[in-house]
């Protein structure tokens, strides 16, 4: 792809990036910045793309790539929230990123925060590789079946298989761990 050509769909590449953004982070400011990151990573190497390949899956491949290493970079707190059964009797997972300490929160809030994320990270290391990635994927990154399918190469109902399996290995084991 010649750069004339990449600056004809760099518009459009920039659109779709900044959605990953969004959804990855939640947070115009961080969006705006992975979709910089990955415009430059294209255009860096935009004379060796391939023309034949679809140009928008590689945008958003790299801009997730780019959103991933800046959450790494930024090493925020984390909180997750676990509302152990929603109205389907179903785990409910939320994880809240933030790169600024709560001053606010209490001590117990604090200790309680840390103790979730523990009992969580060790229900999570009873999975197996792929179903940990599943599940983290769909439960704790937002992403739909769809862009799991994609990015990951699994079928769809596959997919929804084994986060369903993942899901009530953790929460068995959550409940287990707070009966203690």
């Amino acid at each position: 792809m010649t750069r004339s050509e990449f600056e004809h769909i760099a518009a459009t590449l920039r659109q779709k990036v900044l959605k990953v953004g969004l959804q990855f982070f939640g947070s115009q400011e961080d969006a705006e910045d992975a979709a910089q990151e990955t415009m430059e990573q294209l255009w860096r190497y935009c004379e060796q793309i391939d023309t034949t390949r679809n140009i928008e899956a590689l945008a958003v491949r790299v801009a997730k790539n780019c959103c991933v290493n800046m959450y790494r970079r930024q090493k925020p707190q984390t909180n997750v929230q676990c509302s152990m059964i929603n109205d389907e009797g179903v785990a409910s997972f939320q994880r809240e990123r933030s790169g600024n300490v709560q001053y606010d929160a209490s001590p117990q809030e604090e200790l309680e925060a840390k103790d979730t994320e523990r009992m969580l990270q060790e229900a999570l290391g009873l999975l197996k590789p792929r179903e940990r990635q599943l599940f983290e994927m769909r439960q704790l990154e937002g992403l739909s079946v769809d862009e799991i399918s994609s990015e990951t190469g699994i079928p769809k109902p596959s997919i929804t298989v084994m986060v369903s399996a993942a899901r009530k290995k953790v929460f068995t084991e959550l409940k287990r761990m707070m009966k203690q």
